[in-house]
């Protein structure tokens, strides 16, 4: 979206149908420079703070006890009210919505699932499926980009690290869009077919983890099966809940941090050719720009739990706050000539995964690593992109993400 705007007026972040357009950038531009805190009004509710500028959205990030995530209060995604009333867990919670120390304890006993040495192993297999699927696709020559190729690897990888047989992994696929359900009509769900995607998942995950306990396998499910802090294991609930917490968050982010990229790339062809002549010395650069650029997650939803100020802005208790990641990584001030892709741009201390804090992504040195192995391989064999078609984004205000991106792949 491109449009000059003039006033806070023209904005409406809640409305779903321009970010189907695309990411409405001249929103956020105007915001930094004119309200980089601003009150954004809702038709049924009290509004909620937009926090655009890097600085705000990191410190808010990094603070989680004056900034709740816990479900109970809202949790971390829906701006406007009602917030969709989450799913009844009892005391068990999704990572994502909990606050220390609750949150703490949790992500000790699966971050015994996410060490280096644990996704460093991965690296080989996860080149080798990346072979595998980008040959098929230059096979083919023409292909849907997101389809063929940024939605499989994703899922393949994640299938891989959490001990489902691959040929199941689309029944992940398939469990994590309808319980995700999506505001897009491509992807729209009702609340009953959600459920029914939620249980059919649960049972999966119950049966892999008793398999998993007669016959423990160097993978994650086996590591959180065994893990213990003081003294405490992960009940079946709660296993449950991290099961679907990776298998929709492993696929759905990176996905779309691939296709941005690929779209980064034919939309700035010179760099493309860079990276094919330079791969090692611009690989590592480049997956940071990807990254970047894409912003997958494009916002957070936090909680005022006391008196405070950010960016110059009184906040009180109780009060909702909007943290715009695809503004941040934006961010003029931070980033010099922010709209130019460009892979060799160091320093990039972009927040694409949070940008530190309680919640920083978990899976990010999975995700960095997947990235950059599939451009990579791409690299290697395919040295000229050719769009058929143009990106269709995703209707939603969440994610973003590209749907569909038809290419041909040319290997002379």
């Amino acid at each position: 979206m491109t449009a000059t705007i003039s006033s806070v007026e023209q904005i409406d972040l809640l409305d779903r149908d321009a970010f189907a357009l695309g990411v409405p950038h001249s929103w956020f531009t105007y915001l930094r420079a004119n309200h980089p805190v601003y009150r954004h009004p809702e038709p049924d509710g009290p509004g909620f703070w937009v926090f655009s500028r890097y600085a705000d959205v990191q410190a808010i990030g990094r603070d989680g006890v004056t900034f709740s995530s816990d479900q109970s209060r809202g949790g971390v995604i829906g701006l406007e009210e009602p917030v969709v009333e989450p799913a009844d867990f009892g005391d068990a919670k999704i990572m994502l919505m909990m606050d220390p120390p609750q949150h703490t304890r949790y992500r000790k006993l699966v971050n015994r699932g996410f060490t280096p040495r644990m996704i460093n192993a991965l690296e080989q297999h996860i080149r080798d499926m990346t072979v595998h699927l980008v040959e098929e696709a230059v096979a083919k020559g023409d292909v849907d980009f997101v389809v063929d190729v940024a939605a499989e690897l994703p899922l393949m990888v994640i299938a891989e690290l959490i001990g489902v047989p691959m040929e199941d992994r689309h029944k992940l696929f398939d469990w994590s869009n309808r319980m995700v359900g999506s505001e897009d009509p491509e992807y729209a769900v009702t609340d009953d077919q959600a459920m029914t995607a939620q249980m059919e998942m649960f049972a999966y995950a119950n049966q892999l983890a008793e398999a998993r306990r007669k016959d423990p396998r160097d993978d994650i499910i086996s590591t959180l099966l065994a893990s213990e802090i003081d003294g405490d294991a992960l009940t079946e609930l709660e296993f449950n809940l991290f099961f679907m917490l990776l298998a929709v968050a492993g696929n759905e982010t990176t996905r779309n941090a691939i296709a941005h990229g690929l779209n980064a790339f034919l939309e700035n062809p010179e760099q493309y050719r860079r990276l094919v002549e330079q791969p090692a010395e611009l690989i590592n650069s480049a997956t940071e720009e990807i990254l970047r650029w894409a912003s997958p997650v494009m916002y957070f939803k936090r909680y005022v739990t006391k008196e405070t100020e950010v960016g110059g802005q009184a906040l009180q208790p109780g009060e909702k706050v909007s943290m715009w990641y695809v503004s941040a990584n934006r961010d003029e001030t931070i980033f010099p000539d922010p709209f130019r892709f460009d892979i060799s741009r160091d320093p990039n201390p972009h927040i694409a995964f949070g940008g530190g804090g309680p919640h920083h992504c978990l899976g990010s040195n999975l995700a960095r690593m997947e990235i950059r192995v599939l451009f990579e391989e791409l690299a290697r064999r395919v040295p000229e992109l050719q769009a058929l078609e143009s990106p269709q984004a995703l209707r939603s205000n969440f994610i973003g993400g590209i749907k569909h991106l038809p290419v041909r792949l040319r290997t002379a």
